[in-house]
């Protein structure tokens, strides 16, 4: 299929381009949004391409941010506040598989080059309506393909990152791998080692939301050796076809949830991942309670459950309608939120300062009890009042697993409240 006459750039990327162009500087949108629009996927976030260099095009505009200088890259900001990147041609000069040394006064074709695959190495120009596509990559597109720019060993040798980038852009646009490029990523994959923890999440994260299967892509993961070189506790489920099917019906997608679902260790996998702390809290909880399920489906066997797993609530319900059986659980639990049934200390209706009233020491007796009383009221969320939970108190007491002596203590301060 031909190229279509224009794309339709956004106004402030056209004024970023003409203000360029009339300082002699040429010109041209890649990357992402063009190869998104050419696939008529809506992408508005278009990155420019110059022979301007970065001291230049910060000198040519008034408010921009240095955010990869050492790689030709400066963000401009438009009228509305927002940023636009402005790179400056460039060509690899070294590289280590992990970071590359570049060269500027580069040609837009010596710039197209040095990109990874073929569907992100076509440039338009946004003010003359000209295509660029030295390695066809248009023809790519319209086969479905992903293709190495050039050699394959060479070019993933520059940057191992592009092994799983190329199985992220095929689970996301369903295509195939060239196979040429597939047999470069197996046989290459050892560099996988070499990379940061943080590029690998970040590449697991947005393929695993945004693929159109994702039992797919963590299957190609597994194909070509990533994922037992980074997540081998997500191998065993998913080499399990029924289990790793379950990711396909995760709604909404959830990186971190569906690691999780994966691994046999979620905490562990996320801490390697270099997650953060309140991830990897929900991975340990997620691991903690997924076999923890309510026996009996009922308003009390929920708001038992829901209390006890506390936080990782919606991870599991997501996990369990996900899996095919958790519909009826999922309602049941939105029936208790709706009623305001109290599942924490702090949904009581009283506090830590209404129990010292009546008489017991502050310290750790306190809790005690107010956990006794959340036990209760989980049972009879109707009676969730000041004044029944007060009187609730003094026959709890004697249930308490307690000292004797704090039992004596609570009974003979406790005085029945003013008006009950």
């Amino acid at each position: 299929m031909p190229f279509p006459t224009s794309l339709p750039i956004p106004d402030p990327v056209l004024a970023i381009a003409r203000k360029l162009e009339e300082a002699g500087w040429e010109v041209w949108c890649v990357g992402g949004a063009v190869r998104d629009n050419l696939l008529k996927i809506p992408n508005s976030d278009f990155d420019l391409a110059t022979a301007a260099t970065p001291d230049l095009v910060q000198k040519l505009f008034k408010r921009t941010v240095p955010v990869g200088v050492a790689h030709g890259t400066v963000a401009v900001f438009d009228p509305a506040g927002d940023l636009h990147e402005v790179t400056t041609y460039r060509r690899d000069v070294q590289t280590d598989g992990r970071h590359a040394v570049v060269e500027f006064g580069a040609s837009l074709d010596d710039d197209l080059a040095r990109r990874d695959f073929t569907i992100n190495a076509i440039a338009y120009h946004p003010l003359k309506h000209e295509w660029r596509d030295p390695f066809n990559g248009k023809a790519d597109l319209d086969a479905g393909v992903v293709r190495a720019v050039g050699e394959p060993r060479a070019r993933i040798r520059e940057d191992y990152l592009r092994i799983v980038r190329a199985l992220r852009f095929a689970a996301r646009f369903g295509f195939t791998i060239d196979e040429e490029t597939w047999d470069a990523a197996k046989a290459e994959a050892e560099g996988l080692g070499h990379l940061s923890a943080e590029r690998i999440r970040d590449e697991w994260f947005k393929g695993i939301e945004t693929a159109q299967k994702p039992s797919h892509f963590a299957q190609l993961w597994a194909n070509v050796g990533a994922l037992q070189r980074w997540l081998p506790a997500c191998a065993q489920r998913t080499a399990h076809s029924a289990q790793s099917q379950v990711l396909d019906r995760f709604a909404p997608r959830d990186a971190v949830l569906m690691t999780a679902f994966l691994s046999s260790d979620p905490a562990a996998t996320l801490t390697r991942l270099r997650c953060s702390n309140a991830e990897i809290e929900r991975g340990r909880r997620i691991g903690m309670y997924r076999d923890a399920w309510p026996t009996v489906v009922t308003d009390l066997s929920v708001r038992q459950w829901m209390a006890e797993v506390d936080v990782a609530v919606d991870d599991l319900l997501a996990m369990a309608v996900a899996e095919g059986w958790g519909g009826e659980l999922a309602e049941v639990a939105a029936r208790v939120r709706a009623s305001k049934a109290p599942l924490h200390i702090s949904d009581l209706a009283i506090t830590g300062k209404d129990i010292m009233d009546l008489g017991v020491p502050q310290g750790p007796d306190v809790g005690v009890l107010l956990e006794a009383l959340l036990d209760w009221a989980i049972q009879h969320p109707e009676s969730n009042t000041r004044e029944a939970l007060l009187r609730q108190a003094t026959s709890l007491t004697a249930e308490l697993p307690i000292p004797e002596e704090l039992k004596r203590r609570i009974t003979g301060h406790m005085q029945k409240p003013e008006g009950i």
